[in-house]
């Protein structure tokens, strides 16, 4: 849905919040911003061509760049062996594929994906204002002159079609990169077993079946124009930059902004 101002966007959400609670099926929402409201809800993955790969591939890779990360980062990541991996993943069960993300995996998994390894995971926070600071973030005009904000809620009812993607969530507790924290953030993965065991799918098609088993998805697209607004809004509740990755470069962004674009 459109809206024109970032005063309207947190009038919608909260009557979101607040039909979802009436209907009793408030649970935890997560939250994705992004730069341009065009873009679809990709995975790295996906963005390096490698849609719909076997996860037991994909597990072959990270294994195969495993010993180099651990000898620089100085950080073991205990994970299953092959046998144990490739039996879990022939079930067609999605308790099977969960107890294979819990073997170490989810938490090395985490640690790629915020260090820019292709990654299946979908990153969100558990914050609307983080969000919104990762939308408004760029200063380079989106094409439509909109940025995205999306809030997402997991249903708590599962199909057992398997065959069918289903979008699942990790949940905030994993020891990883010290930004997992500070941005508050969560994961998602899309999957679906095929008749060579379980691959990764596309969040894009789940979400636009648009049929009673999917989850819960809004799409809120704001102007641009509303960035350095939204931005100084969310710098006096110290939400910036530096707060949120904690670097010596983000320090520069943020000091940047607060002298040549707030004053």
């Amino acid at each position: 849905m459109d809206v024109d101002s970032w005063e309207l966007f947190q009038e919608r959400l909260a009557e979101i919040h607040l039909a979802e609670d009436s209907a009793g099926r408030r649970g935890e929402f997560l939250y994705r911003g992004h730069t341009d409201s065009a873009w679809g809800l990709a995975t790295t993955l996906e963005r390096a061509g490698r849609e719909q790969q076997r996860i037991s591939d994909y597990y072959h890779a990270i294994c195969q760049a495993k010993p180099q990360i651990e000898t620089f980062t100085r950080t073991v990541w205990d994970l299953e062996v092959w046998p144990k991996v490739e039996e879990l993943l022939r079930r067609p069960d999605s308790f099977a594929l969960l107890q294979f993300l819990a073997l170490g995996t989810y938490s090395y998994m985490a640690h790629l994906r915020h260090h820019g390894f292709p990654s299946p995971l979908l990153d969100w926070t558990r914050s609307p204002y983080v969000a919104a600071y990762f939308a408004f973030r760029s200063a380079s005009r989106p094409v439509d002159g909109r940025v995205a904000i999306y809030a997402y809620s997991e249903k708590s009812f599962r199909i057992s079609d398997y065959s069918m993607p289903a979008i699942r969530r990790f949940g905030p507790y994993v020891r990883t990169h010290k930004r997992h924290f500070l941005q508050q953030s969560d994961y998602t993965y899309c999957a679906s077993y095929e008749s060579d065991g379980w691959h990764f799918g596309r969040h894009d098609d789940m979400f636009g079946l648009e049929e009673s088993h999917q989850d819960y998805l809004w799409k809120f697209k704001l102007p641009w124009s509303e960035r350095i607004k939204v931005l100084k809004i969310l710098d006096t509740y110290n939400l910036n930059a530096f707060s949120l990755f904690d670097s010596e470069d983000s320090l520069m962004e943020t000091m940047a902004l607060r002298i040549l674009q707030f004053a």
